[in-house]
């Protein structure tokens, strides 16, 4: 995901010299150098931390603790914003580590952000001002769309619907795309059968203001193929069978978000 910001930023015209990037992995580094030469590196998290306006905090969850508590004890400018890009660390958890008065961003990203098509919900604690949010809303749209949600509880139904959410229709693309198979067609038509079709499908969605259903609806011919499969699909009880999905993937975000709260690794 740091690649992905930084890519971002890079193509949004921010300065490659003022992007600065601590990573102990040198192999990780030459990636990111390849963007762009001017790009800042360093070994050394603190030293980072220690002059940076905006400190995006891009690492696993399971480490966040250390990483974290460790930033947290050093002098870092007052001003200082600090974005957290890891599934399930909560603003609490975050306050723990810097302090109840830094000022804190919470952000779920996904995927798609590789490609500057992301979608990013944001979240911060109640004293952050207008334009440190405006700071954080500037880096996650380098990535793609950004929103913000007021209550902190809408961070894990954003985990379950965005965050995850590009596997659901990787799974989606990968069934199709076996049953094309079946049908008859060699495995790179089948491939982009089902991938155009889900691009196309996406665009129209994102272009039009018409209701989701509505566009169904305009697929759908009665008595025809279309028909056919949809009534398949809800006699298999695929709603249902969402719903489920989706709220297994929010509760796992409210056990990892806990985790972390009550200092689990």
């Amino acid at each position: 995901m740091a690649q992905a910001i930084i890519r971002g930023l890079l193509q949004a015209s921010h300065p490659a010299k003022k992007i600065s990037v601590a990573d102990p992995v040198p192999e990780q580094q030459q990636v990111i150098a390849e963007l762009d030469g001017e790009i800042i590196f360093t070994n050394d998290n603190a030293s980072l931390a220690e002059q940076c306006d905006v400190l995006v905090l891009a690492v696993k969850p399971q480490i966040m603790n250390t990483v974290a508590s460790s930033l947290g004890q050093i002098n870092r400018p007052a001003s200082q914003v600090v974005i957290s890009v890891a599934a399930g660390i909560t603003l609490e958890a975050m306050s723990g580590w810097f302090g109840a008065d830094s000022t804190l961003i919470r952000v779920m990203p996904n995927q798609p952000a590789l490609i500057g098509e992301g979608m990013s919900g944001l979240c911060a604690t109640s004293h952050v001002s207008d334009s440190d949010k405006d700071q954080a809303t500037y880096i996650m749209e380098a990535t793609g769309k950004a929103l913000w949600f007021d209550d902190e509880k809408l961070m894990d139904g954003v985990t379950a619907v965005s965050g995850s959410g590009p596997a659901y229709f990787y799974l989606v693309m990968e069934i199709m795309s076996e049953i094309a198979e079946e049908f008859g067609f060699d495995k790179a038509t089948a491939r982009t059968l089902s991938v155009q079709t889900a691009l196309g499908a996406g665009h129209v969605a994102a272009t039009s203001d018409v209701e989701l259903s509505a566009l169904r609806k305009r697929v759908t011919s009665p008595g025809g193929t279309t028909e056919a499969a949809l009534k398949k699909l809800e006699d298999s009880g695929i709603r249902d069978m969402f719903r489920t999905a989706l709220q297994a993937a929010r509760n796992r975000s409210l056990e990892l978000g806990k985790d972390q709260d009550s200092g689990k690794n």
